[in-house]
């Protein structure tokens, strides 16, 4: 037996220790080494990592734009550059009280853009209605009176003229188009509603075309309707396209409760860039006209006509009663009636020629000889389509001014 002394005996465990690392390591790199050699379709199936599921991933708004989507972005400019170009608009009246005695009290308010930095307003007619005193209150709350230097009471459209100081420059709302606007295009109205200035307000267009009937007489064709809240006070204001473009004027809402419901209607820029002009230079529309009474036929007329023995081919038109001698009707060869009948409180002929077309337009009433005309001025030429017993017949008719024959009767 062989004894080995104590240093001895460490040096062969550390030595014994070494050659074990040194084997296992050996065997590591030969493992990885047959596999790396062994061939892919011996080789064991590789793991295939189960995909995490989907998530929709939430936009990120840029710090840099301000985080604000491109939508608000065109929202915040848009009211940016032209809420100062919207203006509130109040009026005073003139009422007479216990002891017949006319005093001013405070009238209707609403809103208005500036379209001229000469300070001309667009706004509504029955925004200052019957206004003793017109008030233009700006941005800034500078309180300037103004003048209605021309109303339009068929548009619902009157201008205002204020004085702005020398050294302050108006902000303009710009013209647009509505000619070719389109359902579910975005717009934003400003204005002033129930007193709070300058509020922003957004929709779509929700339809096009929209007749709306004013009183007897008029109709206001072509209105836009936007579901863009309208509340009183926003009459007057700027009805906009994202790019800030003037495309209406705010006028009215159809409202059981008196409170915005989603139905609002604007007048046309179009119509209103047509008539501002002659607001601005006469005070008011001028507009043609085709000089005769008419009587809109109803049934008691037709059946009337009908026991006379002389039969109406239709049911709707406007019967001439007469025609001015001498005048655009009278030389184009319409006719009016040689009978006179009563009818309640009613005097008029019949027996004249019947009216069914004007300028293309289906006339069936006044209120559709109005409309008709709207867009035609003094000295335009309209054809005319018309019954004389039972023949169609048409002429053309050279449009006097309708101002003048209404002003001689």
């Amino acid at each position: 037996m062989r004894l080995y002394s104590r240093r001895q005996l460490i040096v062969s465990i550390a030595a014994t220790a070494a050659v074990v690392l040194l084997a296992a390591f050996g065997v590591g790199l030969f493992s990885r080494g047959s596999a790396a050699d062994t061939p892919l379709d011996a080789a064991a199936p590789a793991a295939v990592p189960i995909p995490e599921p989907a998530v929709e991933a939430t936009p990120v708004l840029s710090e840099a734009d301000g985080g604000y989507s491109q939508d608000e972005r065109e929202n915040i400019s848009v009211y940016e550059r032209l809420n100062a170009g919207v203006v509130n608009i109040t009026t005073e009246v003139v009422a007479i009280n216990w002891f017949l005695e006319p005093v001013p009290q405070a009238g209707g308010s609403g809103s208005g853009s500036i379209i001229d930095r000469r300070g001309y307003v667009l706004t509504n007619y029955h925004v200052v209605k019957d206004a003793y005193k017109v008030f233009v209150n700006l941005a800034d709350g500078t309180r300037l009176e103004g003048k209605v230097i021309g109303s339009d009471s068929e548009n619902d459209l009157s201008v205002v003229k204020f004085e702005p100081p020398k050294d302050m420059t108006l902000t303009v709302v710009p013209y647009g188009t509505s000619s070719g606007l389109r359902v579910g295009q975005k717009v934003l109205a400003i204005g002033n509603p129930f007193g709070l200035e300058r509020t922003l307000t957004r929709g779509i267009v929700s339809g096009l075309g929209r007749p709306v009937q004013q009183d007897s007489k008029t109709i206001i064709r072509d209105m836009i309707q936007t579901d863009a809240s309208i509340n009183p006070g926003n009459s007057g204001g700027p009805l906009l396209n994202a790019r800030g473009e003037l495309i209406g004027v705010n006028t009215m809402i159809y409202s059981p409760s008196g409170g915005s419901v989603g139905v609002g209607f604007a007048v046309p820029v179009d119509t209103a860039k047509r008539i501002v002009p002659d607001l601005i230079k006469y005070g008011m529309v001028k507009r043609g006209w085709i000089d005769a009474e008419y009587v809109q036929l109803f049934p008691a007329l037709i059946e009337y006509m009908k026991e006379k023995g002389d039969a109406l081919p239709i049911e709707k038109g406007l019967l001439v009663s007469s025609a001015k001698r001498g005048g655009n009707a009278d030389r184009s060869g319409l006719r009016g009636g040689s009978t006179p009948v009563r009818y309640y409180q009613s005097v008029f002929n019949v027996g004249g020629d019947v009216i069914v077309a004007v300028d293309g337009m289906e006339v069936s009433s006044l209120a559709d000889l109005y409309s008709a005309l709207e867009d035609n001025k003094p000295g335009d030429s309209v054809r005319v389509e018309y019954y004389r017993g039972s023949k169609r017949l048409s002429a053309t008719v050279t449009l006097s001014d309708r101002a003048e024959y209404l002003g001689d009767k």
